[in-house]
């Protein structure tokens, strides 16, 4: 499910080289105890190993050129129990624990000792910070300073006695080039008590935050801040449901790896951890708490930035649809906890060899856009045990780096890309419904679209895998899916708080939506909405993260007090059938074109060097009007609920919102068109289709159903290239049956090729005369040489000029007095007299069907006369 990236190893990185300088050591026994003490931001790894002689000493090794240094020996053996190195690396933090391999203690006889040591070259004094009898954790800050004259650094000290100091450090230069500590006897009175009475705590090194439980009559989860200035305060606070004896000892999270702490993770009533990523726009808590004795696990995620928390319940029993013969799971160990695993907008919830569950925390809504595998499915590809395996900071949201404390490798975690096109590609198991994979499949494609879809390889790859699953599934249409979801993808990218505003799924379009996407076997989820984040002091005038986090909040409460504030593109068909059914322009008609220019214009700019596919080559007017009506009432929608873009913007992200629509239509079928390896031959209408080209037009009217069912626009001359395709591959009766019933739809272009490019075969003759039955526009008459196109002719330029004379001038009979009058078929003579008595009056009597005279109609209804009578076949 990872696809996992070696990017440290501590055997082949730093005891090769210790092995390669101690050799020369005449002590030297050849074996190392090397141990990884911290991971500074940058990437930093401080590490211990024993040397020659019974000495310990701390190295540090840059990712950056690959390059270890020695920072500091201690001449006797010491058990390191914690490390920072400041940014400057003139000042090394250590604390110090019992050696419990001898009889030997530090003295004093405390059980740590914390010293601030100055490693700069000449200079190697050391200052005790603290000798306490509980674990210390030290951790350097670093940050940007506004003045680069001041020499100062700045030192945390977390305490297991759950107590928080900050140090400030002042530097002095001596010679040069000596860096030391200006008045080291008077670094306990710069020390402020930042934190207290805490049980949980978190460093977050990549964005200077520190995350705390405190409890009082409750729980409560504060965030730390420290700015550039080296000043700090509480930005947020959150309550956390949590059992009350949750924390037996302080959980220390991303501060060093203390390989002497005698509790394991798998000790813990409750394990916690917060994520979060650059911008604000997700902030998410995690915790988990195990039920002894049980067979099933609790977890819980926070979602700040949606105002929201799930929990989740999940069974760890056997697998019911196992045969019945077949032995009964081992039981899982007890107090089991998850290992989460943030990636992009995604939480991992892993138990090795039980469940992964990739859970969406963007959209939450529904249990289908989370990801859950079980049994054979799990696989991350990491060796060790969840218990062995850290999560650390990483500075890319797409990626996270694991380490294994183990074995001392660091990987760079990324979320695989052939495993979530192997689940799309799945089949459902024999015997079993479809519907068990639809919602694993809907999860993946919409973690391949909206997580990775930026690479146009991987969307090739899907699009290939839409046309060989044509039909949609039970539970969801694939190619509403790719839309929807490409579209949010590009959307959100372009700014904040469209979460809830912009359609992603299909889904929501369903008036009942299908049990399988609604829940998980053996999982319950219960959401609890308003967990009520409070942002306190600074918070509310802080820039970046914090105040888009309070703003994602805050607009989240707004939303979900609303009943539907998501947009629903279905919505817009009542306009369009009103729009469709008015006979007269209508008042905003010009307001409607001025959208479809717009969206045009963002498409040429696009697609200027594609002409593969027919496309935007005609007037289209039902689809220009479609899709100036789609980008009005988004517009509208967008404006009343999320002012805060600004109408510039909201109108800039509507248009290249249609836009990107109609070139995703386009993309799909240059993708197919490229696969079949079809050239402009296709378009010809007095062949069959071949093969190849009957799967085109399959997944045409795929794309067709599938918009139709959305009422999303499409390119002008898709209807005209899907009717090509359809007449060439459908018996005529069963195209006529598709325009009937409304499948199809008729275009201008389409109707005069198909007078123009068909001979005057029998089959071709009563296919024209259909169609012609079924269009309105009676110019396209004119472009079939034919005596019913004659006729038909005729008898509307007969109809219209006595139906004007009659206006003006009135006839010289009425039906009364010729019973027998119709003026479908008039008397050949009379019909020539009233022609050219009207010829003679009028000065242009031709003006409006210029190709028409009384000797055409003449001739006209003399053979039509013939055939009637039988004395013509034609």
């Amino acid at each position: 499910m990872l696809r996992l990236r070696h990017t440290f190893d501590l055997r082949t990185d730093v005891e090769s080289d210790i092995h390669r300088k101690e050799a020369s050591v005449k002590e030297y026994s050849g074996a190392v105890d090397t141990r990884i003490l911290n991971i500074e931001k940058g990437g930093v790894i401080l590490y211990s190993w024993e040397g020659a002689n019974g000495t310990t000493r701390i190295g540090k090794y840059d990712p950056c050129n690959k390059q270890n240094k020695l920072l500091y020996k201690f001449y006797k053996q010491v058990c390191v129990s914690s490390c920072s190195l400041n940014k400057e690396e003139s000042l090394l933090a250590v604390s110090l624990v019992q050696n419990t391999r001898g009889n030997e203690r530090l003295k004093p006889m405390s059980k740590c000792l914390t010293l601030l040591i100055e490693i700069h070259p000449g200079s190697n004094n050391t200052k005790v910070l603290k000798a306490v009898d509980c674990r210390v954790k030290v951790q350097f800050l670093y940050q940007e300073t506004y003045s680069r004259s001041v020499l100062e650094s700045h030192l945390l000290l977390l305490t297991e006695d759950g107590y928080v100091d900050l140090y400030h450090v002042l530097l002095t230069k001596q010679e040069g080039y000596r860096v030391v500590m200006a008045n080291p006897e008077r670094l306990s009175k710069t020390a402020e008590r930042i934190v207290e009475d805490l049980c949980w705590v978190q460093w977050d090194g990549h964005t200077q935050r520190l995350y705390y439980l405190t409890k009082k009559n409750h729980f409560l989860l504060r965030s730390v801040q420290f700015f550039p200035n080296h000043s700090c305060t509480t930005v947020m606070e959150l309550q956390l449901d949590l059992p009350p004896s949750s924390f037996q000892t302080i959980q220390f999270i991303n501060l060093g790896f203390d390989h002497y702490h005698t509790e394991t993770p798998e000790q813990e009533p409750v394990r916690i951890q917060v994520f979060t990523n650059r911008t604000g726009r997700s902030m998410c808590v995690c915790y988990s708490q195990c039920l002894q004795d049980s067979q099933e696990l609790l977890y819980t995620v926070v979602l700040v930035h949606k105002d929201c928390s799930k929990k989740f319940r999940v069974s760890l029993g056997g697998d019911e649809s196992m045969p019945s013969d077949a032995p009964p799971p081992p039981p899982p160990p007890p107090l089991l906890h998850p290992l989460f695993i943030p990636i992009g907008h995604y939480i991992l919830v892993y138990v090795q060899g039980l469940f992964l569950h990739c859970i969406n925390s963007r959209q939450h809504e529904m249990l289908c856009h989370s990801l859950f595998l079980s049994g054979d499915e799990v696989n991350l590809g990491l060796e060790a045990r969840s218990a062995d395996i850290t999560v650390l900071q990483a500075e890319e949201e797409s990626a996270v780096c694991l380490l294994d404390v183990t074995s001392g490798r660091i990987y760079n975690a990324e979320l695989s890309t052939a495993h979530l096109l192997q689940i799309l590609q799945s089949k459902s198991r024999m015997g079993s419904p479809s519907s068990t994979t639809d919602p694993q499949r809907l999860a993946a494609l919409h973690c391949l679209l909206v997580y990775m879809g930026n690479d146009p390889n991987l969307e090739l790859e899907i699009i290939e895998w839409l046309c060989d699953n044509v039909n949609p599934f039970e539970s969801f249409d694939p190619i509403q899916e790719f839309i929807l979801a490409s579209l949010y993808r590009i959307c959100y990218s372009m700014s904040l708080g469209l979460d809830k505003l912009l359609p992603y799924s299909s889904v929501f379009e369903k008036k009942d939506v299908p049990p399988s996407l609604l829940e998980i076997p053996g999982v319950s989820c219960t959401t609890e909405l308003n967990v009520g984040p409070v942002f306190m002091g600074k918070a509310r005038l802080l820039q970046g993260f914090w105040s888009e986090l309070q703003w994602n909040t805050e607009q989240t409460k707004y939303l979900d007090s609303l009943p539907k504030p998501r947009y629903i593109t279905s919505h817009i068909k009542a306009d369009w059938d009103k729009y469709r059914s008015e006979t007269r322009p209508c008042s905003n008609m010009k307001h409607v074109e001025e959208n479809t220019k717009k969206v045009f214009l963002v498409v040429d700019t696009w697609c200027s060097d594609k002409k593969l596919v027919p496309l935007f080559h005609e007037d289209d007017h039902q689809q220009r009007a479609l899709i100036g009506l789609t980008v009005d009432k988004l517009r509208e929608h967008l404006i009343r609920h999320l002012p805060r873009l600004g109408k510039k913007k909201i109108d800039s992200l509507v248009v290249n919102y249609v836009a990107k629509l109609l070139e995703l239509v386009r993309h799909m079928l240059e993708s197919v068109w490229l696969k079949h390896e079809l050239g402009p031959c296709v378009l010809c209408l007095k062949q069959k289709a071949s093969p190849a080209e009957w799967s085109m037009f399959h997944f045409m009217f795929r794309i067709l159903e599938s918009t139709q069912g959305l009422c999303l626009p499409l390119p002008p001359g898709y209807h005209t290239l899907c009717a090509v395709f359809a007449v060439r591959c459908l018996p005529h009766h069963t195209f006529l049956q598709y325009i009937d019933h409304r499948f199809l739809q008729l275009t201008e272009t389409f109707v005069s090729r198909l007078m123009t490019d068909l001979d005057n075969s029998d089959d071709n003759e009563r296919l024209k005369f259909s169609v012609l039955k079924r269009i309105t526009q009676k110019n396209i008459y004119h472009m079939w040489d034919h005596p019913v196109s004659s006729a038909s002719i005729s008898r509307d330029y007969v109809r219209t000029l006595l139906e004007k004379r009659n206006k003006t001038k009135g006839l010289d009979f009425t039906d009364r007095d010729m019973p027998g009058f119709r003026s479908e078929f008039l008397p050949l003579t009379y019909v020539a007299k009233i022609l050219s008595d009207v010829e003679e009056q009028a000065l242009n009597p031709f003006k409006e069907q210029e190709n028409v005279d009384a000797r055409f109609v003449e001739e006209t209804a003399l053979k039509q006369t013939l055939i009637l009578l039988g004395f013509d076949k034609k």
